[in-house]
């Protein structure tokens, strides 16, 4: 198979399995809107999540990307299998010693924590207190979920994607059971309490594919490896441009944190709709593509790296662009058939869709850094996504603090988006610059014609959900069978287009679909 059906095909399970995780999110969602509604105690929630998440971007996801995946991917290469557990004990070791010190001291300190990302919460002695308490209930998920990454970059590492990829579904379904279960009695707790057990869960349920693929959990204290200093060497700058990045969204909650009460939940809950495509297709095909740029950078075979990054990039544009369209044209539909219902009232529905508008307006930002800063891991290169997170942080605090008096929570979000857009201008003329040439015409003209069709599926939809049905409580499973109709609709006037326009990526991927089937029919005729 080419590195082209190898990265589709990674990307495919893993999109699949994110798709799944995605949907019980949402589930998850609807659970806790309709227990805690958009109020203060659902903003002490999100807040008080927000701290042990935050470093999970930074020691979990992010370290496993930036520096973890390339240097395993190395080792597998030039010491094979034998050589790569050694550095998976080294590594599992430090990251416990590591994980487990940050755990302890977050706990401490959480009021001091709280009254810096949610300075507005101190007017409110009840609001804050409650928010430290779930805080400290929740560090330990920082924890359980560091493992859950490592054990998933190692599958990866290792070619395998779905089932680590599907892990975070167990994640959602334990927060799910335990919100069910124990809401009841108390539902802020019972939150709080699902984030551990979903944690825990997540990191147990790889642990058998991580057992058959070769890993242990031996501990090594040896850290003094050559692998060990260059994980650390990567992932140092890389830990700074994560930390840029979540300081965005912290910027947001302690600006939100002096608006209406509300404000937060509004922002979570459009962002959690956002990480839907997000998620399914820029995560998955950042993560998918870092083993085959990884493999071909240690390998000096740049010219395959360039394509293989063009093409991984140009097939998100396709895929991302229409889901932006569709949560632009859809996005009051979609938040009132999720949401509306319980404490969730048709202000929190409006609220959130406001966010949703300007939050979508970055999508195709957003996705698009995961594959130019993957590129860039792939050549252990991690100061360059540092510089531009910089730049893109000051961008999204003076946007922030001029949008937020006209707009209130939706300039924070707009600042947000236009924050993203600058980090990708900057990434790609930087990996430009690296590489002499990227196919940046040929991106272009995909880009192009992926956002004509969007447009034109986005208008589409739109007028065929024209209603007032929205605006009304309950009629949970006619606006679901409504919505549904329109996202088909939508679907196929997105395909149409694209295949009017002759879009390249299309064209692959009916191609890539024709031959797993006839590859398939063989199998079964030939056992």
């Amino acid at each position: 198979m080419t590195s082209k059906g190898k990265i589709a095909r990674a990307a495919g399970q893993m999109s699949v399995a994110t798709f799944i995780s995605r949907v019980l999110g949402f589930i998850r969602d609807m659970v806790l809107a309709f227990y805690l509604g958009a109020s203060g105690v659902s903003d002490a929630f999100y807040v008080s999540f927000r701290i042990p998440n935050l470093l999970r971007e930074l020691f979990a996801e992010g370290s496993m990307s930036s520096g973890f995946i390339p240097v395993l991917s190395e080792y597998h290469v030039k010491e094979g299998m034998e050589g790569a557990r050694g550095l998976v004990r080294k590594v599992f070791t430090l990251l416990v010693l590591l994980v487990g010190v940050i755990t302890m001291i977050g706990i401490v300190a959480a009021p001091g924590i709280i009254s810096v990302i949610a300075p507005g919460f101190l007017k409110d002695p009840q609001k804050f207190a409650l928010t430290v308490h779930l805080s400290r209930m929740m560090f330990p998920f920082l924890i359980f979920i560091s493992l859950a990454a490592l054990v998933m970059g190692s599958l990866n590492t290792s070619g395998v994607y779905f089932l680590p990829a599907l892990a975070s579904a167990v994640f959602n379904l334990a927060m799910i059971a335990t919100a069910m279960v124990l809401a009841r009695h108390n539902a802020i707790l019972a939150a709080a309490l699902g984030v551990l057990i979903g944690g825990f869960a997540q990191f147990l349920f790889q642990v058998p594919s991580y057992f058959r693929a070769g890993y242990d959990f031996r501990p090594d204290f040896r850290f003094r490896d050559p692998g060990v200093r260059k994980i650390i060497m990567l992932i140092l700058p890389a830990t700074v441009g994560m930390a840029v990045a979540q300081i965005n969204i912290v910027t947001s909650n302690v600006l939100a944190s002096f608006l209406p009460a509300g404000s937060i939940t509004y922002l979570f809950y459009s962002m959690r709709l956002i990480h839907f495509p997000v998620g399914i297709f820029g995560v998955a095909m950042g993560l998918a593509v870092l083993p085959a740029l990884s493999s071909h950078a240690v390998k000096k075979d740049f010219e395959a790296l360039r394509q293989d990054f063009s093409f991984a990039l140009r097939l998100l544009f396709f895929i991302t662009l229409p889901s932006m369209a569709g949560l632009i044209a859809l996005r009051f539909p979609i938040i009132s058939t999720l949401f509306y219902r319980g404490r969730f009232d048709l202000a929190a529905v409006d609220g959130t869709a406001q966010a949703l508008l300007f939050y979508s307006m970055g999508i195709w930002a957003m996705v698009g850094v995961r594959v130019i800063a993957a590129t860039f891991y792939s050549m252990q290169d991690t100061r360059r996504p540092v510089k531009s997170a910089v730049i893109a942080l000051s961008a999204n605090i003076v946007l922030s603090i001029v949008l937020m008096f006209p707009l209130k929570a939706s300039g924070l979000a707009l600042a947000n988006s236009l924050s993203s857009m600058i980090n990708f201008t900057v990434l790609f003329y930087l990996l430009r610059k690296k590489l002499g040439r990227v196919e940046g015409r040929r991106i272009a003209r995909s880009f192009v014609k992926s956002v004509l069709a969007s447009a034109l599926m986005g208008a589409g939809g739109y007028l065929f959900l024209r209603s007032g049905m929205w605006e009304a409580t309950g009629m949970a499973f006619e606006k679901a069978v409504r919505l549904s109709a329109g996202v088909a609709l939508s679907i196929g006037i997105y395909m149409l287009v694209c295949y009017l326009l002759k879009s390249e990526e299309l064209g692959y991927l009916i191609d890539y679909l024709k031959r797993r089937f006839a590859s398939s029919r063989y199998a079964s005729k030939n056992p």
